[in-house]
């Protein structure tokens, strides 16, 4: 029988299970703490706690819900990729993102994606199942555990990894939940993005929420007919029915929405898209992030160049719509989600 992971136990149920142990209800706290505050890498490492508890912690539950089947660190320094080998042989990949002052993580939520979007490597390799909440969480903590070895913090997290976040709903949602929890990781719940590729639904609901995490929703395209080619959920949720559920939110919330915009070359980077765009969005509380397409090995198309990018931008200005042009990071050593996962697992190294 597979024993329980720790990450994936709520405080009440961890408290059970110490209770179960025969071990009082105080040590609950104390194994939170090394988990969430101090991330040990194992319970042995747990020091004030007794030997006999921590033999007894060790036979019952597993705290590293995978292993590195590999890392890749980019020519700058500034982006390290793990890829994360999971116990049923699926693998996830999270990015170590380095800005200033900001150490930013893009974690996965999903083995794979369901949602099939045509440029993404992960899309393009279909879905295998959700993480759980361990899983998801364990990604960060890994990362915790390394950046403090040099006195620096996680200051800030993407769930736009593997997967769709808000196809795996209670389960992200729940690690954000722990991630944020002021006796645990306490990360203020403003430094965690959310994204979506418009899951309508759970758009409603997560505004409904009242959630505090910034939501993204990934767009790329401002027309059904170009986004039906970029992104099939899209003949599901059209985007007038995306942009309900965005305007939505925001009035429900009062909270700016951000929208993704993968820029590819003389696809979805032209004025007719930039004007049919600034249409859309004119009048709505949002940020545009404009990231020249990541190129993967199953999609043809090219980012944009600069000039187009700047003409882009310059059109939704036009319209009253801010826009940033991110910063790619890591496209040496195919950083986009699933690129590692694909070479590793075609033996394409």
């Amino acid at each position: 029988m597979n024993k329980p992971n720790l990450y994936n136990l709520t405080f009440n149920q961890l408290t059970q299970l110490l209770t179960d142990l025969d071990e009082p209800k105080f040590r609950a706290r104390q194994v939170w703490e090394w988990l969430y505050q101090k991330y040990v890498p194992d319970v042995a490492a747990m020091a004030n706690l007794p030997k006999g508890l921590r033999e007894k912690l060790d036979t019952a539950v597993t705290l590293t819900p995978f292993h590195i089947a590999s890392e890749q660190f980019s020519n700058d320094g500034l982006t390290k990729k793990v890829l994360f080998q999971l116990p049923d042989g699926q693998y996830i990949e999270t990015v170590l993102m380095r800005y200033d002052k900001r150490r930013t993580l893009c974690i996965s939520t999903q083995a794979g994606c369901a949602m099939g979007c045509v440029f993404c490597a992960t899309g393009q390799m279909g879905f295998f199942r959700h993480l759980s909440v361990g899983e998801i969480v364990a990604q960060v903590l890994h990362f915790a555990r390394e950046l403090a070895q040099t006195g620096e913090h996680v200051t800030n997290i993407v769930m736009m990894g593997m997967g769709e976040p808000l196809h795996n709903y209670e389960n992200t949602l729940t690690a954000v939940d722990r991630l944020t929890d002021p006796t645990g990781f306490n990360l203020g719940a403003r430094k965690i993005t959310i994204s979506t590729v418009g899951l309508v639904p759970a758009i409603r609901r997560y505004a409904d929420e009242q959630r505090q995490t910034p939501l993204a929703v990934s767009l790329h395209a401002a027309t059904d007919e170009e986004r039906d080619k970029l992104i099939p959920v899209n003949r599901r949720w059209p985007i007038t029915a995306v942009l309900d559920a965005c305007r939505y939110y925001v009035e429900k919330t009062g909270r700016r929405l951000t929208f993704e915009w993968a820029l590819i070359a003389h696809e979805n980077d032209t004025i007719e898209q930039a004007q049919a765009l600034g249409k859309l969005l004119h009048g709505l509380l949002c940020h545009v992030n404009l990231i020249p397409l990541n190129p993967t090995a199953g999609y043809g198309g090219q980012p944009s160049s600069r000039e187009r990018v700047a003409a882009f931008q310059a059109e939704l200005a036009r319209y009253g719509v801010s826009s940033t042009v991110r910063v790619r990071r890591g496209i040496d050593i195919q950083a986009g989600c699933g690129q590692l996962r694909d070479r590793v697992v075609s033996g394409k190294q």
